[in-house]
């Protein structure tokens, strides 16, 4: 154990850490959202307006939250053997303040308390407010981002736990959390897991297969057979372009592609390029034509299926409905099946992200990239961290710089820092057409590839997952644009979130689903008579997609075809080039 530093290197580390770490997570923030402060004081000046109008209500609420923090101060005068009452607890899923210091001493009970005491005032003041519903909901997000960054959890002058640890450690918690501090800056990203322990195709994304096709846009991996016998129709996958593949085959006993390929389906996946500067000028048409309709074209051309069985999964499922759409548009039937797996097609209610996305950043946006542009995976992989900031933000600012400590191994995690860049035009159609416009669900409001879009002609057998804890794709969201396909689809609500509740291994067999009948206009009476099943959705969906999979054949012992041949080993070169080092 080295020598306990003096007070001055103390104070330095503080200083240092509290300082550099606080800049690190407001550059990020800013890169996709602009500063959140800012924003919540431009908002703020909305909602003093409307107190000046609405004085009775702001008293009431000032005089309460006064009298409740009168009581906190008074509670703190009990006798030294009595523990001082709770005026207010966290909630209880709030992990910050858990620790048995923050309730231990007085000084950091008063502190804590005082903070939720003051965030609950905010929170109610904002919802009372008389405001439009948009402005209402940026501003109970800021006010949350705000509330959030203030935490005296985040400071460790103001932390207790933090505290202890460094006079416990004679200071080298601080030490090692600066040098944490040091490399994530140099990263240019928040540690959120221990990186080394992860290589892609080492020990996740090792299902065995071959990349079979590729272009500038993207690598088509077929997965070896793993039963003797498959369906005659192929199955193929279509993850997100926003990130890697590889988070539908992390690892052998939570890999959606392994359960597939057990299930007897000849499985293809779609690995799509992290954009460089040479890609910079690829357009959403891209993505729908040389993406999606090509690797389908493929993919028959492979087994010899007249028509496959598809997945789209988020943003991927979006691009596979437009190129249904543009398939039946060209009067193409190469589709037997469709699932989408928390995917949106009418966007108006697009969840937290939306307060990002107004008309004015579009049109920035719009105009930055008209002649081409890369938009960095950094800065979307933090505006998604940002909609659960004290999760996948603020809590490992605490674990990484103020307690010196290294994050757990978590496969899931480091998918979530392994970033895609994506080109700008292609996103700002994207956030055009989607987000501020909702076009796709307006018939022939689009043309795609020289076919006017309308989902309506999308009339193949449809399975929607969506999931009732989602933050990115709400599952209401999900519900409502099942309506715009022209058949009535088998809708499926699982537990848990965007991520955790998608892929959820039937081996496992955790948490629950919910199964209805039909599709009600409303999705509140869909709920309401839906049948909790507990487990897995993904058995579910195995049953359903069995019914068009066709005649069983002998699994084939090679992979590709005389046209097609295997060009490298899954998982292939397009989903190990890092963001941060283009």
């Amino acid at each position: 154990m080295a020598d306990e530093p003096s007070n001055v290197d103390m104070n330095k580390l503080f200083a240092s850490i509290q300082q550099s770490s606080q800049q690190l997570t407001q550059d990020f923030m800013e890169k996709m959202a602009g500063d959140p402060m800012r924003k919540y004081g431009d908002l703020y000046r909305v909602l003093a307006q409307e107190f000046s109008q609405n004085q009775e209500s702001w008293v009431k609420l000032q005089n309460r939250y006064l009298q409740q923090h009168m009581d906190l101060w008074m509670s703190m005068f009990n006798p030294q053997d009595q523990q001082p009452p709770e005026i207010v607890e966290p909630g209880k899923d709030d992990k910050r303040f858990s620790a048995a210091e923050w309730k231990e001493y007085p000084l950091f009970n008063y502190i804590k308390q005082s903070y939720l005491l003051t965030s609950q005032m905010l929170m109610e003041a904002v919802q009372n407010a008389n405001l439009d519903p948009q402005t209402k909901k940026k501003m109970v997000f800021y006010t949350k981002q705000f509330i959030d960054a203030m935490s005296p959890s985040n400071y460790a002058a103001t932390n207790p736990e933090v505290l202890k640890a460094a006079v416990e450690t004679k200071g080298e918690s601080l030490s090692a959390g600066f040098k944490n501090l040091l490399t994530d800056m140099h990263k240019g990203h928040i540690s959120m897991t221990d990186e080394s322990a992860f290589e892609v195709g080492i020990n996740i994304a090792i299902t065995p297969g071959s990349v079979v096709f590729e272009n500038e846009l993207l690598q088509l991996i077929q997965y070896s057979p793993a039963t003797k016998e498959v369906y005659e129709r192929p199955l193929l996958f279509v993850p997100p372009c926003i990130n890697k593949f590889y988070v539908m085959d992390l690892q052998p006993q939570n890999s959606l592609v392994r359960y597939a390929v057990e299930q007897g389906h000849t499985l293809f996946i779609v690995s799509w390029k992290n954009i460089t500067k040479a890609e910079q000028h690829l357009t959403w048409d891209d993505y729908v034509g040389n993406g999606v309709i090509c690797v389908i074209d493929v993919i028959r051309e492979i087994t010899g299926a007249e028509e496959i069985n598809a997945l789209g999964f988020c943003i991927g499922g979006t691009l596979l409905t437009n190129a249904l759409a543009v398939l039946a548009a060209q009067k193409k039937k190469w589709v037997a099946s469709l699932t989408l797996m928390t995917a949106l097609l009418e966007f108006s209610d697009a969840g937290d992200i939306g307060v990002y996305l107004d008309r004015h950043f579009v049109e920035l946006r719009e105009k930055m990239f008209k002649d081409g542009g890369v938009v960095p995976g950094q800065e979307l992989a933090i505006s998604f961290s940002s909609l659960r900031a004290n999760d996948l933000i603020w809590s490992y600012v605490v674990n990484n710089y103020l307690k010196g400590k290294a994050p757990d191994a978590f496969d899931l995690l480091y998918w979530n820092s392994d970033s895609t860049n994506l080109p700008g035009p292609m996103f700002a159609y994207y956030l055009r057409n989607t987000y501020i416009d909702n076009n796709l669900v307006k018939p022939g409001a689009l043309t795609m590839c020289g076919s006017p879009v309308n989902l309506g002609k999308i009339t193949m057998p449809t399975y929607v997952f969506g999931a009732i804890e989602d933050h990115i794709v709400p599952w209401r969201g999900a519900y409502e644009s099942a309506k715009y396909l022209g058949v009535e689809p088998r809708f499926v609500l699982g537990a848990s979130g965007h991520i955790a509740g998608t892929m959820n291994p039937a081996a496992k067999n955790r948490r629950n689903h919910w199964l209805g009948e039909g599709l009600p206009e409303n999705p509140n009476d869909w709920f309401a008579q839906a049948k909790s099943v507990e487990g897995s959705w993904w058995n579910d969906w195995s049953a359903w997609l069995t019914q068009f999979g066709g005649d069983k054949i002998p699994a084939s012992k090679e992979l590709g075809s005389e046209q097609y041949k295997p060009i490298e080993s899954a998982p292939g070169r397009y989903v190990k080039e890092r963001a941060e080092k283009i």
